[in-house]
């Protein structure tokens, strides 16, 4: 009887078990189907999927803890297996929905981006500083950099001396954020005064402004560096020059005192001290390049005068020869 009641036993363990088991399995394909029908429902709502996920899983597991060892062991390595299919088919669906997605793709939409225009001011008038200049063209549109270039150095030298400290400037270049502005600009304010009033600053002036096409700011910069690149190299051969002209005048200083030295000692002990002659000969003046041309000229007139005087002492001579063969004929 006891091994009768142990084999009814062990039957009724094993029926419970595959009845947990056939349980579980419909579980998971039931939430399969729910997960898949979520996910073609809203595609933006992966993380809560996951969460009902995770939630099932802890749930199952919940209530297999009354079971014993052996069979959460099993149910452990079947929602183990389950996870992985699970997961398998979650990227087949995310691959679809990114192949769905680039075929389906969203027209990007144009952003205008504003290209910086350019001016030149030609003409700025005294007292005019890249504030008054900046604050004047802000008026018309968004004014990026101001640059103006400042007077020589030679010309400042000059004020200094008669007493004028101010520095002026002698032309211009403004930067607007949006080149359209820049050109209305250059076309309408050209030639026009730059005060509106007459007790302004600055009325009595003319706007001369031009728009420069394709023009960028890299190019100001790297000219303006060209320059005092070039400002800096001839200032450096002017002194160079300078110094071998000061050293050339030194050294011929101080060979003619220690020649003067030299024959000074000679005279006191009596040698014989030979000055140097210049063998050379000096270049003729205008004046004198101008008597050699007319010595030149009276030189030619009397040649000429001798042939006048040749020639005319031939033709008579020609009508004496011409007198005796008339007469030897006749005769």
């Amino acid at each position: 009887m006891r091994e009768m009641k142990g084999g009814e036993e062990e039957r009724r363990k094993k029926t419970t078990t595959t009845a947990l088991r056939e349980k579980e399995e419909r579980m998971t394909t039931a939430q399969r189907e729910e997960e898949e029908e979520e996910e073609v429902g809203a595609a933006a709502d992966k993380g809560d999927d996951d969460e009902d996920e995770e939630e099932g899983v802890a749930e199952d597991s919940a209530d297999d803890d009354d079971d014993e060892e052996e069979e959460e062991e099993e149910e452990e390595e079947g929602a183990a297996a389950d996870r992985g299919d699970e997961d398998e088919e979650k990227e087949d669906t995310a691959a679809d929905r990114g192949d769905e997605d680039g075929g389906m793709k969203k027209p990007k939409q144009k952003v205008c981006q504003l290209l910086p225009g350019i001016i030149y001011v030609g003409h700025i008038p005294p007292r005019l500083r890249p504030k008054h200049l900046r604050n004047m063209l802000s008026v018309y549109g968004e004014i990026g950099r101001v640059f103006l270039q400042p007077e020589d150095s030679q010309v400042r030298k000059r004020k200094k001396k008669s007493g004028l400290r101010r520095c002026d400037f002698t032309e211009g270049w403004v930067e607007f954020r949006d080149k359209r502005v820049a050109k209305k600009v250059a076309a309408s304010l050209h030639n026009t005064q730059m005060g509106t009033r007459k007790r302004q600053s600055f009325s009595s002036d003319l706007w001369c402004i031009k728009y420069l096409h394709r023009f960028q700011w890299t190019h100001l910069s790297e000219r303006l560096a060209y320059e005092q690149t070039v400002q800096q190299q001839r200032l450096r051969t002017e002194v160079s020059q300078a110094k071998r002209e000061t050293n050339f005048y030194l050294n011929n200083v101080e060979r003619s005192s220690h020649m003067d030295d030299t024959k000074r000692k000679r005279r006191r002990d009596g040698q014989q001290v030979d000055e140097k002659t210049w063998d050379f000969t000096q270049r003729q003046t205008e004046d004198e390049i101008q008597m050699k041309k007319k010595k030149k000229r009276d030189v030619t007139q009397k040649h000429l005068d001798k042939a006048r005087l040749i020639q005319q002492k031939s033709q008579s001579n020609v009508s004496l020869l011409t007198k005796i063969f008339n007469s030897n004929q006749s005769a």
